[in-house]
């Protein structure tokens, strides 16, 4: 398995360097077990799934939720075969709404390959995405476990309302920042809080340290999203795999835009309009856009405030007995905000 984009950072008051690579090298055999998993899973009885499955999974990724679960579970024990199951079950229900989302937005590109709704069309993509949560979930069933399970229908019933009220407020420009959070946290944040709760569940820990865990990941999260609402503005094509400018090309308006636009003019309010409503940048280059956005601070205001979570993550980590896990779990708060993709 490879890793991409992992830099060396330092850990602060825990006074030891370490790498994305290393964190990635405590779990490495777990990680491969749960690609195996991943794979035995996404075999369907109907070839095209099998297919849509195979094209995901070659599609890779940062495989971060699972890693977050298999720390969790080693930082206070160790989950067995339940991490590894719950590993997968986590990383289909991730990819179940990255197909849906794709064809809600119709997207052309997932992690610089063709979507699946491109290459099989959006009808088969959203039965394949079902199909796929409904594996998740036979899969999480096997634990016999009603807490697992709550777990996960909460969180799926989470993201769904995050994804309908996004679509909600597709083309709206008089977004706050809250409504923003509220979509950050749904979208993103909420998964990886189960993440870690399903590691320490796993691991046989109590009810107030799963919570712990899980308000160490949630703020995880936001910064998480928070960055990559950055990186669309930011980043190269290449790197994020996908067309930058791509939120607001789709009508979304996330928060670096709506942190500049509490001070743009009302042509540059009247610009940013035009495109969610041509939903392209054809009458307004996007170079327009980053320059208003960087002008006013929006990037910026937006790094903070991921920061700002990532130092909320670190706290609660720190709070647990040192270990090469604890060190881990502290280190990707870094990973998260230095990324480039």
């Amino acid at each position: 398995m490879r890793y991409t984009g992992l830099t060396p950072m330092k850990l602060g008051k825990l006074g030891q360097a370490i790498t994305g690579k290393e964190i990635f090298d405590l779990i490495h055999d777990d990680l491969v077990r749960v690609e195996k998993e991943i794979a035995n899973e996404s075999v369907a009885p109907v070839d095209v799934v099998t297919n849509i499955g195979q094209h995901l999974q070659a599609s890779g990724g940062k495989r971060l939720r699972p890693a977050l679960l298999l720390l969790a579970s080693r930082l206070l024990g160790d989950g067995g075969h339940s991490a590894i199951r719950l590993g997968a079950v986590v990383e289909i229900i991730h990819t179940a709404t990255l197909v849906h989302d794709d064809v809600i937005d119709d997207a052309r590109t997932r992690r610089g390959r063709p979507s699946t709704n491109v290459q099989w069309g959006n009808h088969t993509s959203v039965l394949a995405g079902d199909w796929l949560y409904m594996q998740a979930f036979q899969a999480a069933l096997r634990e016999r476990n009603f807490h697992v399970l709550d777990l996960l229908i909460g969180l799926t019933q989470m993201m769904v309302e995050g994804e309908l009220l996004q679509l909600e407020r597709i083309g709206r420009i008089h977004l706050t920042e809250a409504d923003c959070m509220e979509l950050v946290d749904r979208k993103t944040a909420c998964l990886f809080s189960v993440c870690a709760k399903l590691g320490a569940l796993v691991s046989g820990a109590d009810t107030a340290t799963e919570e712990r865990l899980g308000d160490y990941a949630w703020n995880l999260g936001m910064a998480f999203q928070l960055v990559d609402d950055v990186l669309d503005f930011t980043a190269s094509e290449q790197t994020l795999g996908k067309p930058v400018g791509n939120d607001l090309r789709e009508g979304k308006v996330t928060l670096p835009l709506v942190y500049a636009l509490e001070r743009a003019s009302a042509e540059e309010r009247c610009a940013v309009e035009t495109i969610l409503h041509q939903r392209s940048y054809d009458g307004v280059p996007f170079r327009q856009v980053l320059a208003m956005v960087e002008r006013y601070d929006g990037i910026r205001r937006v790094k903070d405030r991921a920061q700002a979570f990532t130092e909320k993550a670190r706290a609660i980590i720190g709070e647990f007995p040192e270990s090469a896990y604890q060190r881990a779990l502290y280190s990707i708060t870094e990973l998260v905000v230095e990324r480039d993709h």
